[in-house]
């Protein structure tokens, strides 16, 4: 059996020879590959924007958030005024070592994504719901704000 990966002084080291080149090569694109700036994380001092998809129908307003590997009672979607705020606060949890990781890269970030409402939307009726990793808020309008569409007869 081959070792891929030595231990050197507590630390996980790429081994010499030929694995050892695959596992750099491989590191590489996939340190390429997870670059923060690629996804949109402008690194922990800026602040975060989490993708957002929005359509208009006539009768709503449909914003997709991608967030995936969050549970959706870890989620927080609030209507206050004039602002649609849906966000994410990462609770600080430091359990690698005892969850046996001896590595943990990736981390959950916190986030916040407001959207300016007006007086169009029926905020009581703001509906929400999670499905793999992907949180969906219908904003629906108000009735008098839908787009009618009719056939007018020409005369």
């Amino acid at each position: 059996m081959n070792t891929l990966m030595k231990r050197t002084n507590g630390t996980n080291a790429p081994a010499a020879g030929f694995s050892g080149m695959v596992d750099r090569i491989f590191q590489d694109n996939l340190n390429r590959f997870f670059n923060d700036d690629f996804w949109g994380f402008n690194g922990p001092d800026r602040s975060l924007s989490v993708p957002v998809n929005i359509r208009e129908t006539a009768k709503s307003y449909e914003i997709d958030v991608i967030v995936p590997g969050l549970k959706k009672d870890d989620l927080k979607v609030t209507a206050d005024g004039h602002v649609l705020t849906i966000s994410y606060e990462h609770r600080n949890d430091d359990t690698a070592a005892q969850d046996g990781w001896l590595r943990k890269e990736y981390k959950t970030r916190s986030f916040s994504r407001s959207f300016t409402i007006d007086d169009t939307v029926d905020v009581s009726k703001i509906a929400a719901s999670y499905e793999q990793g992907i949180l969906h808020v219908d904003v629906p309008k108000r009735q008098e704000a839908q787009a009618l569409a009719r056939t007018i007869e020409i005369k």
